[in-house]
């Protein structure tokens, strides 16, 4: 599993709502619209498949894979172990 970075900026309301809550559930915190998500490569595809279907062509999703994060402030590093459990 690696983190990516998944970041939205979506023009309809009611659209914005819909990749929120999808991105939301996939993801571990963030603000707005930059949220962190330890994906597989199943959830990965699963997660873009479900995105294609809400958004339009003015919409833009840029979802970006973090290796080695800078961590400033408050912010730590995430542990997983090889059953996908997060250890903060």
């Amino acid at each position: 599993m690696k983190n990516y970075l998944i970041l939205y900026d979506i023009f309809n309301p009611k659209r914005l709502q819909q990749v929120r809550k999808l991105v939301s559930s996939y993801a571990l915190e963030g603000q707005k619209s930059a949220l962190e998500a330890p994906l597989d490569k199943s959830s990965m595809c699963s997660l873009v498949s479900q995105l294609s279907e809400i958004i339009k062509t003015e919409d833009k999703v840029n979802i970006i894979r973090v290796s080695k994060p800078i961590l400033l402030g408050k912010a730590r590093s995430l542990e997983q172990l090889n059953n996908g459990v997060i250890i903060v």
